[in-house]
């Protein structure tokens, strides 16, 4: 198996449940979904003229479109340079690729490893995989949200940019069932506006807020 990375950087995880964990980021290309506040577009597209070699991913450190097929012996490696030990596999949308094989040799290797994903596209991974769903309502993609994700969700990471936003994710929980899956409304680009609503909701529906921590530290 390989997969397009884009990017491998370590840094603090600085959203829902694993906040302020170290952890090594591994982005992969490919995305469809179009999320119009999307802050990482640069994935969306998968273009051969794109592909670089690995080296220059490793040492990345700006935002562009260039990646690298990387297999998981070959991601294991790079991982493994690395402190952290805690592992999250994004995009882009992470879960167009079947992921076992991946998630399965880094848990073997004693690492706790997390999926962000849109719940889209079908996810495959190890049984111990942690998984968040940050789901993507009405995008221009056209894309449901896929009852066999929400049933995987440990924990549901919900961008907030409006209180129209708050109904839709009623409807979707409606749907599913998730009692004991915690609930973090996240806002839309440190909003001000934004922030407020997930404070008056996140009080009223006793859900959680994420507040993309790692954006006040100004780290990736």
């Amino acid at each position: 198996m390989k997969y397009p990375v884009n990017e491998i950087f370590e840094t603090i995880q600085g959203e829902a449940m694993f906040t302020g964990t170290p952890a090594i980021f591994v982005r992969l290309q490919g995305c469809p979904v179009g999320c119009g506040w999307c802050d990482t577009k640069h994935t969306w597209e998968i273009e051969e003229n794109k592909k670089t070699i690995i080296n220059e991913i490793v040492i990345k450190k700006a935002d562009s479109d260039s990646f690298a097929e990387m297999s998981t012996e070959e991601l294991l490696g790079i991982i493994t340079s690395y402190s952290a030990n805690h592992v999250v596999l994004t995009g882009g949308e992470p879960c167009l690729y079947d992921l076992t094989e991946l998630t399965k040799a880094l848990t073997d290797n004693g690492y706790s490893v997390q999926i962000e994903t849109s719940g889209t596209h079908e996810i495959k991974c190890h049984p111990a995989t942690f998984v968040t769903i940050s789901p993507k309502v009405d995008m221009p993609g056209g894309f449901k949200i896929l009852q066999s994700a929400i049933n995987m969700a440990d924990e549901i990471k919900y961008p907030v940019g409006k209180l129209d936003d708050i109904t839709k994710l009623k409807i979707l929980l409606s749907d599913c069932n998730v009692e004991f899956v915690p609930i973090w409304l996240q806002p839309l680009s440190q909003s001000k506006k934004a922030t407020q609503i997930c404070v008056e909701q996140a009080i009223k529906n006793q859900w959680k807020i994420s507040l993309q921590t790692h954006k006040y530290m100004n780290v990736r």
